[in-house]
């Protein structure tokens, strides 16, 4: 089977496009000049990568060990108006 398929026609056997999906991989959709993508939800996870919590992402994050986090303690700078 072709993966290309009208919206109408998909819509119509949707059933098969979904095992299509499944067993063959991407199937394209389009409607006059959109395009879409159906992708199984495993595919999907591959693609977007595993997510970490900003938490972890900064508790597991790179050493700032040797950076310097001290506030500048300047004042304010001279601004003519």
């Amino acid at each position: 089977m072709d993966t290309e398929w009208n919206l109408a026609e998909a819509k119509n056997r949707f059933s098969e496009l979904f095992n299509l999906v499944l067993t063959k991989g991407p199937q394209h959709i389009h409607r006059r000049q959109d395009k879409v993508v159906v992708i199984s939800a495993k595919e999907y996870e591959k693609l977007k990568g595993k997510q970490v919590k900003f938490k972890d992402f900064l508790l597991k994050g790179p050493s700032l060990a040797g950076v310097d986090l001290q506030r500048d303690n300047s004042g304010p700078r001279n601004i003519d108006l």
